[in-house]
């Protein structure tokens, strides 16, 4: 063949030069342009032979077809280099080819340039450089140029449409192609095959499906490709059942389906939720020689996966070809999302030691698993793999590094990566505010939500969620007000995530009748939602409108789990209801198949001491089959401090010193025990064990928001700068609560001190001076809300039930267990806490 293009384009009369080409065409291994330029070179370099005459246009084409097929661009700039000295021979048919070589080479000013320069353009130079456009995504200038061929009249041919409607697609301007659709109709393109096949393409991302189908039926000789992107349009669609007849009809017809089709077919069935059928599907696959395709494999992981079925998953991974790293990146991520974090690692491991390189992805996904397991060792390690080979600062990479520390309790080093990372996205920021909410720092999460949206970013449901979440941490109902107007705003609100986030807000921060409606508006509730609901009750006192909602509950799909008897025995422990809770602990096995777990024991044991059945407690302590918690010793030693119970409450104190030999609540507790039983000497000796252990009481600590403003008290504190209105008010509160008949109760004093003192200290209590300032500094009638680190004392809470009706304001105090609502002299919880 070369020896035949020599002697057509080279005609030489010097037997000198033939003999050294037929040695060069011999002797050359370099391929047919490399030897074409050889001759032109060479040939031209021998000054004492004969001239040879220049190359014709047709065989400079022929030589650049050729650099096209190999993709040589060296040699074709090289060749341009040649044509330019010897006065740019080439006509319209060789310039459209060169063309090509500058487009394919990814050289698109050059080949914009000898576009401008060329003095004749057809329709073949305009698509050429089109579609080079596109392809380097200089979309405006491709479109501008389609504009041009139509403007200069050149033909509008199959080639012209099929390549703009491509880069409609690409623009994501697809829509516009219903214009080009006029066009095509006219001119009579609509019934050829790649015409048709690519406005297909353009209304499956529309979304118009009756008019692909149109498009798809109008098509006179219809190819695989044809059918393949009807099938994908009715898939990508939701139109499941419709894609599945027209596979089985292309079956009919007499084709075979290919990769994509069986791609699309696949997600079809994942579509469908068809498990047999897409193992029917995949044994088509087996039969077809396609089980080794990057795409169709990934589409049976897909499908596999997406049903829980990580074995067969597996299975279909091992027949995949191990060399691509998209693959690994799959699987791996399928394992992570599952919460399979050990096979999610082991794949990994198996992953570098067949030498395949990870990517962004695969390091991300790894990351998730160590944030999941809590590995901050492996996670290290990764962090410092990923510095090595650069991938530290890609922002998927970055973000599940913040994961990683945050869920490892290294909120500083996340926050580190946050300052640091140049690229953060919803999912950065999301990552930040729910490890901030989820180690309970609610404040700075909040900060972060304000600084995400002073940044104009496009907060999610996942950014929503636990920003409500922080609120109910830190019971700030006015950010939460705020949010949620947001949430309306953005149409989030009908999220079920961000739903249930808003009823735990509203439940936690006193307004459970705002849970409620909540509750109710919310198109669909999951597990999450009843639970919400029902603790929301429980920790209101509330416990009949909790057990009622856990009834309607039983009445739809969702199964109750763990958490919501949790939520059930506890709405029965805070509102006494004993047969009730007996009755459902005795039935969780055999009505809603739940082992009783440790939890759902300490409520019983709460339940039990609460109404002042000490032996049944101490009967289910010991029928307990494991070992009782600190949880479970705790709740029978308040139990016995209000039943006044000293033996078996130095019995649990003990139990629970053992554990726990640092615990401030248990010395507490035991102290208030021996006063209670003016049994002065034990208190001091328990006194002196927690000086002698460096154990501390927490101080009670009470806080009150007005104007967005905080303001904190803690029992006996006088620093505060409204404090002689506090003290004024307080002395009222004393007078007007003493004629209305209240009597302290001097006994939760526990020093040892002269009544009249005692009498004073109890208007010290924190609580106290909370409610002096709110009734100061809040307007008349309005609710007053106090938040208590600890358990609210029987002298306050009675003291409470007066002042609301003396003042006739709604009070409510959220303690360290639950709420107390105080209206006219009444409290929610019946005087049972």
């Amino acid at each position: 063949m070369i020896r035949l293009f020599c002697q057509r384009t080279l005609p030489y009369t010097n037997p000198a030069v033939h003999s050294r080409i037929n040695s060069w065409i011999s002797r050359s291994q370099r391929g047919f342009s490399s030897l074409a330029v050889q001759l032109t070179q060479q040939c031209s370099s021998h000054a004492d032979e004969s001239p040879m005459p220049d190359f014709d246009s047709h065989s400079y084409a022929a030589i650049l077809k050729e650099c096209v097929r190999k993709r040589d661009s060296t040699e074709g700039f090289r060749l341009h280099c040649e044509i330019l000295k010897r006065g740019n021979c080439l006509d319209l048919f060789a310039s459209n080819i060169l063309l090509n070589v500058y487009v394919k080479s990814g050289s698109i000013s050059d080949a914009n340039k000898l576009f401008e320069e060329m003095p004749q353009r057809n329709t073949i130079s305009f698509v050429t450089l089109l579609q080079g456009f596109s392809e380097s995504q200089r979309f405006s200038e491709a479109l501008d140029l389609f504009l041009r061929l139509h403007r200069e009249g050149h033909e509008l041919n199959t080639f012209v449409f099929t390549s703009t409607l491509k880069l409609l697609v690409r623009m994501g301007w697809a829509e516009i192609g219903w214009c080009l659709h006029g066009f095509i109709y006219k001119l009579g393109h609509d019934s050829d095959a790649f015409v048709g096949s690519a406005l297909i393409d353009a209304y499956t991302v529309c979304g118009c499906v009756d008019i692909a189908r149109h498009v798809f039926k109008g098509i006179v000789f219809k190819d695989m490709v044809s059918w393949t992107g009807i099938v994908a349009c009715y898939a990508e669609n939701d139109c499941f059942e419709e894609a599945l007849e027209l596979f089985h009809e292309m079956r009919i017809v007499g084709f075979k389906p290919n990769n994509f089709t069986f791609t699309s077919v696949l997600k079809t069935c994942l579509g469908l939720g068809s498990l047999n059928a897409g193992k029917s599907i995949h044994a088509n696959v087996i039969k077809s020689h396609y089980k080794e395709d990057q795409f169709v494999g990934l589409a049976l992981l897909d499908l596999y996966t997406k049903f829980g079925n990580t074995a067969d998953a597996r299975r279909a991974f091992e027949e995949m070809p191990k060399s691509d790293v998209v693959s690994w990146s799959f699987m791996i991520a399928r394992y992570a999302q599952k919460d399979q974090c050990e096979e999610a690692l082991d794949l990994f491991f198996q992953m570098r030691n067949a030498l395949v390189c990870p990517n962004q992805f695969t390091c991300a996904s790894v990351l998730q698993a160590c944030a999941t397991m809590q590995n901050l060792v492996l996670g290290k390690q990764i962090h410092c793999h990923v510095t090595k080979v650069g991938l530290d600062l890609n922002v998927f990479v970055s973000n599940a590094l913040m994961d990683v520390y945050a869920k490892c309790g290294k909120i500083e080093n996340s926050m580190e990566l946050f300052v640091q990372s140049p690229e953060k996205n919803d999912v950065t920021w999301n990552t930040m505010i729910v490890g901030y909410a989820q180690l309970g720092d609610g404040e700075k999460a909040l900060s972060l939500f304000s600084s995400m949206l002073r940044f104009q970013l496009w907060a999610t449901e996942v950014t929503y969620s636990s920003a409500l979440r922080a609120c109910a941490s830190i019971s700030a109902l006015e950010p939460g007000l705020q949010i949620h107007s947001l949430t309306i705003k953005t149409t989030y609100d009908k999220d079920i995530a961000v739903g249930n986030a808003m009823i735990d807000m509203y439940a936690k921060c006193g307004l459970i009748k705002y849970a409620r409606l909540v509750f109710d508006k919310l198109k669909e509730q999951d597990e999450v939602t009843w639970n919400a609901m029902i603790s929301g009750y429980s920790i209101h006192g509330l416990g009949m409108e909790a057990l009622k909602v856990f009834e309607m509950m039983q009445k739809t799909k969702c199964k109750p789990n763990k958490l919501t008897l949790v939520g059930v025995l506890s709405a029965c422990s805070n509102a006494g209801l004993l047969e009730q809770g007996q009755a459902y602990f005795n039935s969780m096995i055999q009505d809603y198949g739940i082992e009783p777990c440790m939890e759902h024991y300490t409520c019983m044991i709460g339940l039990f001491g609460r109404l002042g059945h000490l032996n049944k407690a101490v009967k289910l302590i010991e029928e307990m089959p494991f070992e009782p918690s600190v949880m479970v010793w705790r709740a029978l030693l308040g139990a016995c401090v209000i039943h006044n119970n000293v033996e078996l409450g130095k019995l649990s104190a003990q139990r629970v010193l053992e554990m726990e030999p640092q615990d401030d609540a248990a010395h507490v507790l035991l102290s208030n025990l021996y006063a209670n039983a003016k049994r002065w000497n034990n208190v001091a000796f328990i006194r002196k064990s927690m000086k002698k252990k460096g154990v501390r009481k927490e101080p009670g600590l009470s806080w009150i928001e007005t104007q967005g403003i905080v303001h904190y008290f803690i029992v006996g504190d006088t620093s505060h700068p409204d404090m002689k209105l506090i003290s004024g008010m307080l002395e009222w509160l004393n007078m007007k609560t003493r004629r209305a008949g209240f009597v302290p109760n001097c006994s939760v004093v526990m020093r040892q001190v002269e009544d009249g003192e005692r009498k004073r200290l109890l208007w010290l209590h924190s609580e106290r001076l909370a409610l002096a300032f709110g009734l100061i500094r809040t307007p008349s009638g309005s609710q007053i809300r106090i938040i208590k680190n600890l358990r609210i004392c029987v002298d306050c809470h009675a003291a409470m039930k007066f002042v609301s009706k003396i003042v006739k304001r709604d009070i409510l105090i959220r303690d360290m267990n639950r709420f107390h609502n105080f209206q006219d002299g009444i409290c929610s919880c019946g005087d049972s806490w």
